[in-house]
């Protein structure tokens, strides 16, 4: 109960902290973030051993399935704890900020060694994007994490997939920060541990496993979220680029957005991060590059350790598609309940973008059965889309 009571004290004061942080953040981390990270990166370095790897090789964890499994069960069983049948929400990415359409159009001017998979050959197609907060939970914009993911479902993909549930999407997760909250799937489990107690915290500082440095490299990119259309997200675990190829991938955006928090120092209204996004899209397009950076040092650009930016000074992001988001109004009703037929997993992929690293093999699984349990739960059944749904208006 001692426990829980400092945890609930920390989390207000960072509740407290979120409601003045715009006044001051954006300076700090014009100053102060990089150079943070830098450090940071050079610390969780040092504590690393070169694994001896190649360029997009992996090397599955002893105990692997266990620990899937073991996040499996955790998060499942808080999913059951805090949702009722037909309410269930995702085990993470958890609310939903907007579903929109999109077009995804692939470059002409890739070089060669990037021309692979979905980046063989220039071509538009239309996409899904689900802009989302954290999980597990349903908190009011103002009292999250400081955290926002991107979900990108490209439509009209013809070949093979690596998942059959699923015949003509490729799948891009994306989320606010460089690296992965976790390093592995070990530490994944502990902290979906901490959570089923509710106190998610401990997981950073419990002196038995501490994760400090990954828990304050988070840090630096969290933060009192304004608008989730301005935002870059990150990729934070590697892919194949065609066979014997690594990629990992960043969605930059090149637009103007709305990023007014009313009402701060004091509440805000629950879903402020929607209503800029909408504020945005009525009044224009809104456009981000999808870019993509290779592999070219497999122990500074690890495969198997989330934890780890692969430096950008050893290969820099390149260009390679444009995620043009148009004007549109896509708070309906029916367009907010789209988000719960809906299904995203990187392995909805061509066999050229296969997911790399013990994370990215977790994940198969793991999202699959937490997705079926939430549609089972939810009478919601999953549902590949087109691109061409209509939803009435409220």
């Amino acid at each position: 109960m001692l426990l829980q009571r400092l945890h609930d004290a920390v989390v207000l004061l960072l509740h407290v902290e979120r409601r003045f942080e715009p006044f001051f953040r954006p300076a700090l981390d014009a100053v102060l973030r990089e150079p943070l990270a830098v450090l940071t990166q050079a610390l969780i370095n040092l504590g690393r051993r070169d694994e001896g790897l190649g360029l997009a090789q992996e090397a599955p964890e002893p105990d692997e399935e266990a620990h899937l499994q073991a996040m499996i069960d955790t998060l499942g069983a808080y999913m059951r704890q805090h949702w009722t049948p037909g309410h269930f929400q995702r085990g993470g990415n958890t609310k939903t900020h907007g579903v929109v359409r999109a077009s995804f159009t692939v470059r002409d001017d890739l070089p060669p060694q990037y021309r692979h998979g979905l980046f063989a050959t220039p071509k538009t197609y239309p996409a899904w994007v689900r802009f989302s907060g954290p999980g597990p939970d349903w908190p009011r914009d103002i009292d999250d994490v400081g955290f926002v993911s991107c979900s990108i479902k490209v439509m009209g993909v013809d070949g093979p997939k690596l998942m059959d549930d699923e015949r003509h999407t490729q799948d891009f997760l994306s989320i606010c920060t460089p690296t992965f909250v976790t390093p592995d799937t070990r530490a994944n489990a502990r902290l979906q541990a901490w959570i089923l107690k509710g106190m998610p915290l401990y997981y950073f500082i419990d002196p038995r496993d501490p994760h400090l440095l990954d828990g304050f490299m988070q840090s630096l990119w969290n933060k009192t979220q304004s608008n989730p259309l301005g935002e870059r997200y990150w990729s934070c675990v590697p892919y194949l680029l065609g066979e014997g190829q690594a990629m990992m991938y960043s969605v930059y955006p090149r637009s103007r957005v709305y990023r007014h928090i009313p009402r701060l120092p004091l509440r805000p209204p629950d879903n402020y991060l929607r209503d800029n996004m909408v504020r945005t899209l009525d009044d224009g397009d809104v456009a981000f590059d999808f870019m993509l950076q290779l592999q070219t040092d497999p122990h500074r650009m690890p495969i198997e350790n989330a934890a780890v930016r692969w430096p950008e000074r050893l290969s820099p992001f390149v260009p390679a598609a444009r995620l043009h988001i148009p004007r549109q109004r896509f708070d309906s009703a029916g367009q907010l309940g789209f988000a719960n037929v809906l299904s995203y997993n990187p392995w909805h992929c061509l066999p050229e973008h296969r997911p790399l690293g013990n994370q990215s093999r977790a994940r198969r699984r793991m999202y699959w059965e937490l997705s079926k349990l939430r549609q089972t739960m939810n009478a919601t059944p999953h549902a590949e889309p087109t691109g061409d749904e209509v939803f009435p208006p409220d």
